[in-house]
């Protein structure tokens, strides 16, 4: 069963993507130097540019889908379905497929409530 809603098309080519992308990782990096974190302890939390596209891109297909917060199994198929449409980004897609609590799980402010 296919997911009928297809990715809200974009101009920026992967390239684009990615160089928003280590923008966006750049910044994090020093917002949490700057916070005092030692790199040892947080470097490993952080995504790679890759999954950061892949979840810009989840990101703007629950926006234009009104930012109603997808299923697990329509989460998967989001993350095929993008996999799909950009296949240099197939790798970072399938490190996502399956986990649990994707939603910024480098950000510790963040917590997600799973349920109801």
């Amino acid at each position: 069963m296919s997911d009928p809603t297809p990715l809200p098309r974009r101009r920026a080519s992967v390239e684009v993507l990615r160089a928003e992308a280590a923008d966006e990782l750049a910044a994090l990096i020093n917002e949490r130097l700057r916070g005092g974190e030692d790199p040892w302890d947080f470097m490993e939390d952080l995504p790679t540019i890759d999954e950061l596209v892949v979840f810009t891109l989840r990101a703007e297909h629950i926006e234009a889908d009104g930012g109603l917060r997808p299923t697990a199994a329509r989460n998967q198929r989001l993350l095929r379905l993008i996999a799909q449409e950009y296949p240099e980004l197939t790798r970072a897609v399938w490190r996502l497929v399956g986990q649990e609590n994707t939603h910024r799980r480098w950000d510790a402010v963040v917590r997600v409530i799973d349920g109801p």
